[in-house]
């Protein structure tokens, strides 16, 4: 089946959900994981319900350590079309032998039937046993039902950006010539210090804000391992999954109506209302104002003040830690991996079209194929990238000023001097 460049990043952002956990060490064992995932069919996006074997993800986690998200990106099969099943014969024996180690892990018995010698590993994957072990009722009962019935447990991570819990309320009132308009307070915390990476207060509770207030939260905190949201539609914007996962960050959703799992933003929330919404002017007439107040008290107030968990201030517990985080890249590369990207070919006429607006590129690259990135919400804007490569930003075109500017004519030989001539 062939697949479009977005359904292939659909495909690795999936593999990229499988692999995170053993990338992040958000588990314990990670032996007993490879096997609980294998274990299980996974709606795959544009292959539909399929399996995979503990060394495929593990193949996925090199592959990404390598070469980063990219590397996930499916490709051909070498030997599609050559069917890959268990002949009768052997499948009599895979079952005899299972009887006889039925305490075997799948990984553990396709392991030992390739030592003896029952089978050769580039001929039958251990995807193709375990799929035979499961028809047939003989594989291991899986891992969900013990993971189902774990009580929920208080916990706190000992490093700083292990986990960020992110989230949004609803804020107070601006009032303006006697109208009113709501206010949203985006803001995500650091499970283990507490700290409030970035928080800002805004009119719209829409993708562009949240992008803005993580985006901010990356160049000043650096850069979580794990960011656990609940699953509101901002959260499960692509874009914002893709540029997760190309900065290595995990993005994990909360089960539906699980406001428990997400503790300490609630937490934080109920502190900013009893702490901080009752010390605001009334009435409250603009944006700025609230925002200038939010952001005094929460560096003098919340983030300096002994937290009773902490035995000190959310502040000096990350300080206690800021030799080991990982900084974000610069701004612009950040900004850049959270815009939407399109292809484009440049036209004849050294333009290029987005969302029905032109833009200028240098004439050199007429007939090439630029990779486009931009803000759908502000065209102003344009870079263009070819092989990965920022080029520069495109400038929109003004027919007006076009108009007007001095064309380079071309030199024109001794010959066609002359035959103009003749023709005046």
């Amino acid at each position: 089946m062939a697949l479009t460049k977005e359904q292939k990043m659909d495909v690795a952002l999936f593999r990229f959900s499988l692999i995170a956990p053993l990338l992040n060490n958000q588990v314990d064992e990670p032996n007993t994981y490879l096997e609980m995932v294998s274990s299980k069919v996974h709606d795959v996006p544009h292959y539909g319900r399929k399996e995979y074997s503990a060394k495929t993800i593990r193949c996925w986690l090199n592959a990404y350590r390598q070469g980063g998200l990219d590397s996930l990106l499916p490709a051909i099969r070498k030997d599609q079309g050559v069917p890959r099943s268990i002949a009768p014969a052997l499948g009599e024996r895979i079952i005899d032998m299972r009887k006889e180690h039925p305490e075997f892990s799948v990984q553990l018995f396709y392991d030992e039937m390739a030592r003896q010698g029952m089978l050769l590993r580039r001929e039958i994957s251990y995807h193709s046993v375990y799929r035979f072990l499961k028809k047939h009722g003989l594989h291991r009962a899986s891992f969900e039902t013990k993971a189902a019935q774990k009580d929920r447990k208080k916990f706190a991570y000992d490093q700083v950006n292990r986990l960020w819990q992110g989230d949004m309320m609803a804020g107070p009132y601006l009032y303006s010539e006697e109208r009113k308009k709501a206010t949203y307070l985006f803001a995500f915390i650091d499970d283990c210090s507490r700290i409030i990476p970035f928080a800002r207060f805004d009119t719209s509770q829409n993708f562009k804000t949240m992008k803005s207030v993580f985006i901010e939260a990356l160049l000043r905190r650096g850069i979580p391992q794990v960011v656990y949201l609940d699953n509101a539609k901002v959260y499960r914007s692509k874009l914002f999954h893709e540029a997760s996962a190309r900065l290595g960050i995990t993005v994990a959703h909360a089960q539906v109506y699980d406001a428990a799992s997400k503790g300490k933003i609630e937490r934080f929330f109920r502190t900013v209302r009893e702490r901080f919404l009752p010390l605001l002017p009334r009435p409250l007439s603009s944006l700025e104002q609230l925002n200038e107040a939010f952001f005094l008290w929460l560096e003098e107030d919340y983030h300096r003040k002994e937290h009773s968990s902490l035995g000190m201030s959310p502040l000096n517990k990350y300080l206690s830690q800021v030799e080991k985080l990982k900084l974000a890249p610069c701004p612009e590369t950040i900004q850049h991996l959270f815009l939407h990207q399109e292809k484009r070919r440049v036209n004849n006429d050294a333009t290029i079209s987005i969302s029905g607006r032109y833009f200028e590129v240098p004439a050199h690259l007429i007939g090439q194929r630029l990779t486009v990135r931009f803000d759908p919400d502000d065209l102003s804007l344009a870079w263009l990238y070819l092989n990965d490569e920022l080029l520069g930003q495109a400038r929109q075109v003004i027919p007006a000023d076009n108009a007007i500017i001095k064309r380079q004519q071309p030199t024109l030989s001794f010959r066609d001097a002359m035959g103009q001539r003749e023709v005046l």
